[in-house]
């Protein structure tokens, strides 16, 4: 089992680093300072500064072939394993745009998964083409209000059938993206058959994000801040007619393509929040040597000693299982990849919390304020025990794959 950093990748992680460090931290703050400035007042509209931002670094890192680094077993991708990957989506995660200058960010990888490995050759070219190209956004609709969306199965927006389209009604939440002014298609699953098999209820529709019959009702907050302008929405389906072409691989197939999609975006998150977390120990150091108080450093204060090995050694033993899964994954599928990736979903969302709430500790009232990045850091952390399945549920997972070891296959 080889996780090391391969020959081909060593020097795409310096590039990565150095663009990160160099060109792209120092635009991040700028970049999201602009949020609310539009003339308009609404926050979900991007300025042309944004903009000019976002497309100028985007263009440089295309230039110079630092692209579409994720797709993994694909012409269109850049050739890397997803260990290889691992390690360039961990620099990614300690700047927040970071992500997106690569074309390598969330749900629009995830989304580019499905066009890839289940789209048919009109969905690649409509969909799938201009978002490698980076130049359109999308967002995937599954969790829903009114239903216990963390059992998929319960999944219950209405999809029937209406000669050779589909009629969708119902509500969805945390649709994270579709605020950006830039999202052009959702991917939304739907309920096709409540009678069925509870695996075979459900399937995945594609649509344009301003088809006839969709409202956006209002941005989700997450501890109190919209997001804007990428947002998290919650959104009314009344009537959308998706034309049967539209629906992704066949009916009753939903499920199937959710667990294609989600255990490759599960991981990518977990490398970009060993990122955050390695981004939140340097914070922690730098703070640490650089103030006094009570007449020494903060580093012989207390048990900041033991604060900062600790944060180290949690940071490397999650990395190790990070790449582990993805090692997995790359030599014996996603599926076979599972329980790995659940028991990385849970560890390192957790190990990097606590990195950070170290940081802000040792940052006292700054830590907590607009001037660092660790409140937002926290913050997003502490989505991502929510996002693609909270804790409880993967460590089901993690339990029912141990307990299959004694109970002959079965739990």
């Amino acid at each position: 089992m080889d996780l090391g950093v391969t020959d081909r990748v060593r020097p795409l992680i310096d590039r990565v680093r150095r663009m990160v460090e160099t060109e792209i931290a120092p635009l991040d703050r700028e970049y999201h300072e602009e949020v609310g400035r539009h003339p308009s007042g609404d926050r979900f509209r991007m300025t042309d500064r944004q903009l000019e931002i976002l497309n100028g670094l985007k263009a440089q890192a295309r230039e110079r072939g630092l692209w579409n680094f994720w797709l993994t077993d694909s012409e269109e991708g850049f050739g890397l394993t997803t260990v290889e990957y691992a390690y360039l989506a961990e620099e990614m995660g300690k700047v927040g745009i970071a992500a997106e200058v690569f074309n390598c960010n969330a749900p629009d990888t995830g989304n580019m998964e499905v066009l890839e490995r289940y789209g048919t050759a009109a969905h690649k070219q409509r969909w799938l083409k201009p978002l490698l190209n980076g130049d359109i956004r999308s967002a995937y609709l599954m969790s829903e209000p009114e239903v216990a969306s963390s059992d998929a199965t319960n999944i219950a927006l209405t999809a029937v059938k209406d000669g050779d389209a589909w009629i969708l009604n119902g509500d969805k939440w945390w649709a994270t993206g579709a605020g950006d002014p830039r999202c052009k298609l959702y991917i939304v699953m739907a309920c096709t058959d409540p009678d069925a098999h509870k695996h075979s209820r459900h399937s995945m529709f594609l649509m344009p994000a301003d088809a006839a019959g969709i409202e956006v009702l209002r941005p989700m907050q997450v501890f109190g801040a919209d997001d804007a302008p990428h947002g998290h929405m919650h959104i009314r389906f009344t009537n959308v007619r998706v034309p049967g072409e539209d629906l992704v691989l066949g009916e009753g197939r939903g499920f199937e393509v959710a667990q294609g999609r989600l255990g490759p975006g599960r991981i990518h998150h977990c490398m970009r929040a060993i990122g955050l977390a390695e981004k939140a120990l340097e914070l922690l150091c730098r703070r640490a040597m650089e103030r006094d108080a009570f007449g020494r450093k903060l580093t012989d204060l207390g048990a900041n000693h033991d604060i900062i090995a600790n944060a180290r050694m949690e940071i490397e033993m999650a990395r190790l299982l990070c790449l582990k899964a993805a090692w997995v994954m790359d030599t014996q599928g996603t599926r076979a990849a599972q329980s790995w990736i659940s028991q990385i979903k849970v560890v390192a969302p957790l190990m990097a919390l606590k990195v950070v709430d170290e940081a802000m500790q040792v940052h006292g009232a700054a830590g907590i304020s607009q001037d660092f990045p660790l409140a937002a850091m926290w913050t997003h952390l502490r989505t991502l025990r929510f996002a693609d399945g909270p804790d409880a549920v993967h460590r089901r997972q993690v339990a029912r794959a141990e307990l299959r070891k004694y109970g002959n296959g079965k739990v």
